[in-house]
């Protein structure tokens, strides 16, 4: 949970949705950091990131609609083009040209597809266990199908009804070391399961992007498309997007870097936050 004096936040209406957004950072590069799905939010994926970036650069991370203290409206399709626009709207609204994109999986899809709609105002671009670096999902005939069904909504109530289940989850997807794995973020998270709208957004997500034959934004193919400096940090041991797509996307995208977090998992950031900023920090400042 966000309680640090140095963060602030502040509402924003985008296209007709209320967002909140924290922001910390008085100058520098404009930075934006975008969570991943789920239950996730701005507070839990960033929480450990943001001061240590606003050392040196302005920084807004918001809260995705459907997540987080931001609005949860039940009529929209959250698919990647509405995600997109969302973002948009988000840097017009704070006066924002050139920018520095963060996104963690679902956060570094959209990263990915605003660069490659709007290059030109990304200055450079860090992606952490980003979706978007394959062209299918693991076992994707049987995500396809899972997604189609009742079960996938049902999995949050489910898991919500125990903290064991929570943390055997964290455990088991999101975290490497047992160790980095705190009581807090184990209660964080079994509070936000317990949201009636939790997992919605992204099973509204998961409906809209991911078809029989493949996911509909087809972002992979299209990574040769990005000209922008690249960072690419990876979890080697990330079962939510395989490291294999790490090293492929390196290879695609011209002048990237690669860093892989040894041992870590899908939340490499939140595992290890110091050695993620630090290694962060750096790229951004070259």
């Amino acid at each position: 949970m966000i309680n640090n004096s140095e963060i602030k936040s502040k509402r924003l209406h985008l296209n007709g949705i209320y967002v909140n957004c924290y922001t910390a950072g008085e100058s520098g590069t404009p930075v934006i950091l975008l969570h991943g799905a789920g239950v996730d939010s701005a507070d839990i994926s960033w929480g450990e990131i943001i001061v240590p970036l606003s050392k040196q650069h302005r920084v807004f991370a918001p809260d995705l609609p459907g997540y987080g203290k931001s609005d949860k409206p039940a009529d929209v399709e959250y698919s990647m083009a509405f995600y997109v626009e969302i973002l948009e709207s988000l840097i017009e609204s704070l006066n924002l040209t050139q920018i520095c994109l963060i996104g963690l999986s679902l956060g570094g899809g959209i990263s990915i597809a605003y660069t490659l709609k709007h290059p030109a105002q990304v200055e450079k671009l860090v992606l952490v266990g980003a979706y978007g670096l394959f062209k299918k999902l693991p076992y994707h005939l049987l995500s396809y199908w899972y997604t189609k069904t009742s079960l996938n909504e049902l999995s949050y109530r489910l898991t919500a009804k125990s903290r064991k289940l929570v943390k055997w989850t964290l455990l088991y997807g999101l975290f490497g070391n047992p160790k980095n794995l705190s009581d807090e973020l184990v209660e964080e998270i079994y509070q936000a399961l317990k949201d009636p709208g939790a997992g919605k957004a992204f099973a509204s997500f998961q409906r809209s992007d991911i078809s029989s034959q493949g996911l509909r934004s087809n972002l992979a193919a299209r990574l040769a498309e990005i000209k922008v400096p690249t960072l690419i940090v990876h979890g080697t041991k990330d079962y939510s997007v395989p490291v294999l797509y790490a090293q492929q996307a390196h290879q695609m995208i011209k002048g990237s870097q690669l860093y892989l977090m040894e041992g870590c998992k899908h939340w490499a950031q939140k595992e290890r936050p110091e050695e993620f900023s630090q290694v962060v920090s750096t790229f951004l400042s070259s």
